[in-house]
């Protein structure tokens, strides 16, 4: 069985429901029915029905709801009041929310389906919805993005689920898979790279975070035992770029961090790719790493690195891409790229299954 096929196997084991946010972008609308139609989880898809179903696909089965005519929506009215008492809006110096009603009124002021013209979809928005309903237990876990940024999809995820209790960093990584005919240094075809899609500069702490989050992905969602690199285009000390900024020393005292925080991973670093995944490089450039030339979780030192470098094994490796995983919330929230297909909506669907 390949892994994207156990993956899905596995998600279809668990039993969880997901709750899909953009009912307005047809992807989501397929990606729905093929979710369910497969068993892979069980789904609430947000929007109105009358409008999801134009799109013309087998909604059996898909509970489909209306934030604009819910009647729950008082609940999750007093769960996001609850949730945000006490914050000010920055542009206003007023409370977010003065009161439940306040909060009810946001929550339906992008709710309604658009009828027609572009400038009425792009105010569509139920990411929110779809977070409070993650909240209060309605749904096992979260994804959008389809149609909306990470930022929009994420700060929902920050507000009203938050981090879960220890976790300082909200990060991310993909899920890298073989293509066809495998990876001689990756025998089990399949690899972590992050953070590619949240942080953009991490600190040496955040950086130690994301390794230690991006192991337990390896582990859950991947089947790994995971082999941390901590990558740079150093490798143990081989370069220095203390006239451009101290990215080396930046990496050296991430992974630093990294062991003492998680004593009982194999982590090591840092190094450059080569040295990371290639035994044969790796036994020369850092001999007597018990990580070096056998890795199988990446992580990079910043957004840069990590988005050119999984983007580059995509289009030219022919790898295929499952993310980015979303990791540090208390419950699971995941970000789609605006550029997924239906099989990339379907995948992330299963992974959040997993995470629940």
């Amino acid at each position: 069985m390949d892994f994207v096929k156990e993956l899905r196997a596995k998600a279809k084991a668990a039993n969880k429901t997901i709750v899909l946010c953009e009912g307005e972008d047809k992807r989501v609308v397929e990606a729905a029915s093929v979710v369910v139609k497969e068993g892979i989880a069980k789904i609430i898809l947000l929007g109105n029905e009358a409008k999801i179903k134009e799109f013309g696909f087998d909604m059996t089965g898909v509970q489909i709801v209306d934030p604009a005519t819910d009647p729950n929506v008082d609940k999750y009215a007093e769960i996001l009041y609850k949730a945000r008492e006490g914050k000010i809006n920055k542009k206003t110096n007023e409370p977010e929310y003065a009161d439940v009603a306040a909060a009810k009124a946001y929550l339906q002021k992008f709710a309604s389906f658009p009828t027609t013209g572009k400038e009425g979809k792009d105010k569509l928005d139920n990411t929110m919805y779809g977070a409070l309903m993650l909240k209060a237990g309605v749904a096992d876990g979260f994804v959008s993005g389809a149609c909306h940024s990470t930022a929009n999809t994420l700060r929902p995820g920050l507000q009203v689920i938050k981090t879960a209790p220890g976790v300082n960093t909200v990060s991310s990584c993909f899920v890298m898979v073989a293509p066809e005919g495998g990876n001689k240094y990756l025998s089990q075809g399949v690899s972590i790279f992050g953070d590619c899609a949240i942080n953009i500069d991490p600190t040496e702490e955040q950086l130690a975070d994301i390794a230690i989050a991006s192991a337990d992905t390896a582990k859950k969602i991947a089947g790994l035992e995971p082999k941390v690199a901590m990558l740079s285009f150093s490798t143990k000390g081989s370069g220095a770029d203390p006239k451009n900024g101290d990215t080396v020393g930046k990496v050296q005292r991430a992974t630093a961090l990294a062991k003492e925080k998680a004593p009982e991973l194999a982590l090591d670093g840092e190094f450059q790719f080569d040295a990371a995944i290639a035994p044969e490089v790796g036994e020369l450039k850092a001999p007597g790493s018990a990580v070096a030339g056998h890795a199988n979780t990446f992580i990079f030192p910043n957004i840069n690195a990590g988005n050119i470098g999984y983007k580059i094994a995509a289009r030219m490796g022919g790898w295929k891409a499952i993310g980015p995983v979303c990791q540090g919330f208390a419950k699971p929230l995941n970000d789609l790229s605006r550029g997924c297909n239906v099989d990339e909506i379907v995948d992330t669907v299963a992974v959040t299954a997993l995470q629940a």
